[in-house]
């Protein structure tokens, strides 16, 4: 029994197998998991129907589980942060650097070998993705 927000058992595997500059992918519910991530990236449902479990709830928790050390989002057709960005600049810790990339961009960050972790959310808001890169943890 655990007494820790995050319960996840594949996720808390992924985490603990993933080190300084891995990366980790918060997709909502219209992000192709199964082509535009890389292959080796472990995935993990949460879609359990729209809007269960959002993009939002599993950010909350993933910022308490590891250090961040950079994130990348992406960017809304017209180059602009979606409204849901915000939430995500809100809850990342203070200065942590954002990087705004377009769709096939973005696309092109999460086939990168490094990512160890794909999160398929049921968020229903457009461009709310969120690429994490994981941080050192200070001695």
């Amino acid at each position: 029994m655990l007494k820790y927000n995050l319960l996840h058992p594949e996720i808390m595997a992924a985490l603990g197998a993933a080190g300084h500059g891995a990366k980790v992918l918060i997709a909502d519910g219209n992000y192709p998991f199964s082509t535009r991530a890389h292959p080796a990236a472990r995935r993990v449902y949460l879609n359990l129907a729209p809007g269960l479990v959002n993009a939002v709830d599993v950010l909350r928790v993933l910022v308490g589980a590891i250090p961040i050390e950079s994130a990348d989002i992406m960017l809304t057709a017209e180059g602009k942060e979606a409204p849901i960005i915000a939430e995500f600049r809100a809850l990342l810790p203070a200065g942590t650097p954002v990087h705004g990339h377009d769709r096939f961009a973005f696309y092109d960050l999460c086939r990168d070998p490094d990512t160890a972790l794909v999160i398929a959310t049921g968020e229903q808001r457009t461009y709310a993705n969120i690429l994490l890169t994981i941080g050192v943890v200070q001695p």
